[in-house]
């Protein structure tokens, strides 16, 4: 981050001595030496550092910093209803109001194409000869840009199906892009994604903590591999990461709280916890953030906020850091969520990973101390169960108008969850059961048997196990289930979908300025 605000401070001091001296012709006759551009500050390794900070940076920024955005991977789920109302997030709870107009859809495609530019420039950058970098520093700074460009293609060829695909870096505005078919994104993923496993460092090399790492690689190629029908190969990049000894299942108390109420499994997701620095073992990738840094944390991070219900507007209640802080209850789990996913025993559900009882806290009010009991509006926005995994409490910023909590985007359990299904697509129920019941065992839940293994199954293990980590919408697509467990999970949806919504509409803003070429909509939706 210090080396992109140091390139800005130059830019725009630039800027400055242009506006005041512009009329002096010795100085337009001189050579400008503080522009930044590509050709004069990726030529060495700090300006590629700049570059790729620049580059997390958009990729932190992702889905969480616009209120409702992050629900729209939720809400419209099997999963998720609606809690507090948002125009972002109300198209997706009735499918007949999504449109190509709807707001939410630019901000992923941008969000989307904005890392991948940024991943071309530095990608392109790293093959210039004449940049002043190691052979190794080449291939690491091009195997990073790679892994980005790859996940945000994941991202946008899962929700749109066939998308532009583009692999240089775009200088100057077009108008003429063409969508590429989904499997042709799908292989260009594979392809970077195998770069990056190859020339990415284990975690035990990484620059700092919090870089990518080449099993982070290895996971989301698994997931590429699925997408392509290729179950083997997946399988065998899933084993890479376990049979790699860096990561282990978080099975007995560490950290913070070890010695308070809790399981292992609360453990993972308690603040100053998460990191691999901190004790998590099973973590492949964690985006760390920091609370009063400047730079340590997305612009507007919603998720603690999107999560926690609303439980302060009910009288009697106050924030506080036992629920989490601050929520505002805009996404509300689904009672197949609530009541009928987990088994009694799981650790999954135990009180220290999914609140389902409240007592009123404020000393002020004459039920202090007493269960809440609600009804009507109040179930749906500001009492219901819902996961603990975002509690974050800032005692400085009690209206928690954003969230500093690390972010683990990827970790061992959701490993052995996509091994599990490229051994189901290969036939192999019993292999696959095994292989769930790693994670089973650990939340001392019931194991599962061959004949009980199939694709829905599975997604009800990822459910149990991913919930608030894994993009929901992603998932259920990717697995061409998305309308089928509506209809069955989500009853307040399931009358307004249809089959062509399993992908979003193409954002109507980018099909009108592409005057030059036809950006085809998706089959079922209107301008």
């Amino acid at each position: 981050m210090k080396h992109a605000k140091y390139i800005y401070r130059f830019v725009l001091a630039g800027m400055s001595l242009l506006t005041v001296s512009s009329c002096g012709k010795s100085f337009l006759d001189e050579e400008l030496k503080s522009s930044y551009a590509p050709d004069n500050t990726l030529v060495d390794q700090l300006g590629f550092e700049a570059a790729s900070t620049g580059m997390l940076s958009i990729m932190r920024n992702d889905y969480g910093n616009t209120q409702g955005l992050l629900a729209t991977f939720y809400v419209g789920t099997d999963m998720a209803i609606t809690g507090q109302p948002n125009t972002v997030q109300a198209p997706y709870e009735n499918y007949q109001n999504l449109n190509s107009q709807t707001g939410s859809l630019s901000s992923i495609w941008n969000w989307g194409y904005k890392l991948i530019n940024s991943a071309n420039v530095i990608i392109a950058a790293s093959d210039n000869p004449s940049a002043q970098l190691t052979d190794e520093q080449r291939k690491f700074y091009k195997a990073e840009a790679s892994f980005f460009r790859a996940y945000a293609y994941n991202h946008l060829s899962i929700l749109f199906g066939d998308v532009p695909l583009i692999v240089a870096p775009v200088t100057v505005p077009r108008t003429d892009y063409t969508r590429a078919k989904e499997a042709d994104v799908i292989n260009q993923i594979i392809a970077d994604l195998t770069f990056a496993e190859a020339n990415l460092p284990d975690p035990a090399h990484v620059i700092k903590q919090g870089r990518i790492n080449k099993f982070a690689a290895a996971q989301l190629l698994t997931e590429a591999l699925l997408r392509a029908n290729k179950p083997a190969d997946a399988e065998a990049a899933a084993k890479r990461i376990i049979d790699s000894k860096f990561f282990t299942l978080i099975t007995a108390r560490y950290g913070a709280k070890a010695l308070q109420p809790g399981d292992p499994f609360a453990d993972m997701f308690t603040y100053g916890n998460m990191r691999r620095s901190q004790g998590n073992t099973e973590a492949i990738w964690v985006i760390e953030q920091n609370y009063n840094v400047t730079g340590g944390g997305s612009d507007f991070d919603q998720r603690r906020r999107e999560w926690g219900p609303f439980y302060v507007n009910v009288a009697g209640m106050k924030i506080c850091d036992s629920l989490g802080g601050r929520g505002i209850g805009r996404i509300r789990p689904t009672n197949w969520w609530t009541y009928e996913l987990y088994d009694k025993d799981d650790m999954r559900n135990s009180p220290y990973n999914i609140r389902r009882n409240y007592y009123y806290n404020d000393p002020a009010s004459p039920k202090y101390g007493q269960p809440v009991i609600v009804s009507g509006f109040d179930t749906i926005q500001n009492i219901y169960a819902h996961t603990t995994k975002w509690y974050e409490f800032q005692p400085q910023d009690l209206q928690g108008a954003q969230s500093y909590k690390d972010r683990i985007q990827m970790r061992l359990g959701e490993t052995y969850l996509l091994l599990a299904e490229a051994q189901l697509q290969q036939g192999r129920p019993g292999d696959a059961a095994a292989s769930i019941n790693v994670i089973r065992s650990r939340a001392h839940a019931k194991e599962v048997l061959a004949g009980e293994v199939n694709l829905d199954y599975l997604l009800d293990e990822r459910a149990r196990e991913l919930t608030a980590e894994e993009l929901r919408r992603l998932t259920l697509v990717r697995t061409k289930k998305l309308v089928e467990r509506v209809k069955k999970y989500n009853p307040k949806v399931a009358p307004t979908i249809s089959d062509y919504n399993i992908h979003l509409p193409i954002p109507q803003s980018e099909i009108d300025v592409n005057k030059d070429a036809v950006l085809t909509q998706n089959t079922g939706y209107t301008k």
